[in-house]
């Protein structure tokens, strides 16, 4: 059976083929997903590795901690710390960190042990100096850092600021769009950081086929154009109602 064609069981035990049948006898504490090269971590007890489609060891080392490979290397935790296998269980580089998240863009974020991330390279090498309260995913050679005084920025491959504009709080972009946060709330911003309308949100998704769905501060839901004109309404407010009171910061049971 072709692990492209394998997905994990209700329980989470295996994996099972498209007609729901177990594509091996072997059962586990916890699966993950497969992922090229047709790789799966698994968990049995305090013992952690990767399978491939019949169930069978990729390779004989064993960890605390696996997770899918990605770009052909998985993130995997273990007794000395973090750092990255390559399929046949090899390590692709000799220094460990505090965490490891997944490539992407032949970029991955890191924790080191004074607890800063950073970007490494597939040989575990870092992009560049700086050192971040908190770094993101690449996507399309861009990432979100977060800087010591709470603010994010984007960063292009090398490490460089992208546009220089810093917000509460900010997303990767998608279709040349990025969720971003100021003091006043949610909005989109364009490649260079530049709000695309004037208008802020309680809450934003990212824009689909030209449309976002978004949230008003009175709780309603809507979805706008670019423009941040409103096109659909979704839900009316829901500020007055003790449903919505609850969801907010300091109001009911949120102290």
């Amino acid at each position: 059976m072709k692990w492209t064609q394998l997905a994990v069981s209700s329980d989470g035990s295996h994996h099972v083929g498209e007609d729901g049948r177990p594509a091996y006898s072997e059962r586990f504490d916890t699966v993950l997903k497969f992922h090229a090269p047709g790789l799966a971590p698994v968990l049995r007890g305090n013992e952690a590795w990767h399978i491939t489609a019949d169930g069978s060891p990729a390779y004989p080392r064993r960890f605390a901690r696996t997770f899918g490979f990605y770009q052909k290397l998985a993130a995997v935790a273990g007794a000395d710390g973090w750092h990255h296998i390559e399929p046949d269980g090899e390590d692709a580089y000799a220094r460990r960190y505090d965490w490891c998240g997944n490539f992407q863009g032949d970029r991955c974020p890191v924790r080191d042990p004074d607890g800063q991330y950073m970007h490494i390279d597939r040989r575990g090498r870092a992009i560049y100096a700086r050192r971040w309260r908190y770094a993101g995913d690449y996507r399309d050679g861009v990432a979100v850092v977060q800087a010591d005084n709470g603010l994010h920025t984007h960063i292009d491959r090398a490490g460089d600021l992208l546009h220089g504009r810093w917000f509460v709080d900010l997303d990767v972009f998608h279709k040349g769009r990025a969720r971003a946060r100021d003091e006043g709330g949610w909005m989109h911003v364009d490649d260079r950081g530049r709000p695309i309308y004037p208008r802020r949100f309680a809450m934003v998704e990212p824009f689909y086929n030209g449309q976002a769905r978004i949230e008003h501060f009175d709780g309603s839901l809507a979805v706008v154009d670019e423009t941040g004109a409103e096109i659909v309404a979704l839900r009316p407010g829901m500020r007055s109602s003790v449903a919505f009171a609850r969801l907010q910061p300091g109001g009911a049971h949120g102290r």
